[in-house]
């Protein structure tokens, strides 16, 4: 879709996504609400790694999490209480909506130039795969346009399929597929049928497991991982769960009103 970087450039390997990076501290200060703090980390990793799409898309992830906080969209509640959620008509920011959509392209050029050259390159595969994830999350919290995100949420666990075909140990990618069997489980028994007519997955032992794989192994989206954990905890009344998870996420992330807040309803 777009032109190849110089031989030179594209045959050099994207850095290695392990240990403690930028990248690391930019999703830990999103994660504690310290969106500025996430931007500016994500601005300096660009800066010395401007051929990585993992830049931009952790900063279009960023701008998401910044809405999802100022529009209460994360709240348990919203997940526990259906019918809730479904009553809610979140009002987005057109500005930060234009930023959001101007990172995951970004990050789409990034990737295909990578792929072009390089097809089995596992961070520009995943920074893909966070791409569609992302377009998915605003998409279907944000704008409420489910059938798009049904669209997207298929397409992100076949990129993750092929991901971890590749390189199994890349945890954080087994949330997409965690995040679509164990979703769409929630359905009732008629929709689960017509969604997997049309390719969708809806196990939810399966996407459990999936979930917890990223919350014991991941990375970047462990923390994200826990939360969806403690959420269907709560759902399914395990309420000590709930609390034992939600109880790590507010002492890792004091600054994060939503786990201290969920945490007080679980006690």
């Amino acid at each position: 879709m777009f032109l190849l970087l110089l031989t030179s450039v594209c045959s050099a390997p994207l850095p290695a996504l392990s240990g403690d990076t930028l990248l690391d501290q930019g999703y830990r200060q999103m994660y504690n609400l310290d969106f500025d703090g996430a931007h500016q980390t994500f601005r300096q990793w660009e800066k010395q790694h401007p051929e990585d799409p993992m830049g931009p898309v952790s900063a279009a992830a960023a701008y998401l999490f910044s809405e999802f906080e100022r529009l209460n969209i994360l709240q348990s509640e919203f997940f526990i209480d259906d019918n809730e959620f479904l009553r809610r008509k979140p009002q987005p920011d057109p500005a930060v909506k234009a930023k959001f959509l101007s990172a995951v392209e970004q990050s789409d050029r990034l990737a295909d130039r990578v792929l072009a050259k390089d097809p089995k390159n596992a961070d520009a595969m995943f920074a893909r795969l966070l791409s569609i994830g992302l377009r998915q999350d605003y998409l279907g919290l944000i704008e409420k346009k489910y059938f798009a995100t049904l669209k997207l949420m298929k397409q992100g666990r076949q990129q993750a399929e092929q991901l971890l075909a590749l390189h199994p140990n890349y945890y954080d990618a087994y949330l997409a597929i965690g995040v679509e069997n164990y979703m769409l489980s929630l359905k009732p028994a008629p929709m689960r049928w017509l969604l997997q007519i049309g390719g969708a997955e809806t196990d939810r032992s399966k996407g459990i497991a999936k979930l917890r794989l990223t919350a014991e192994k991941g990375r970047l989206l462990e923390p994200f991982a826990r939360l969806l954990l403690a959420v269907a905890a709560a759902r399914d009344k395990d309420y000590p769960r709930a609390r034992e998870l939600m109880s790590g996420l507010a002492r890792e992330f004091p600054r994060n009103r939503l786990y201290a807040r969920e945490l007080a309803r679980l006690q």
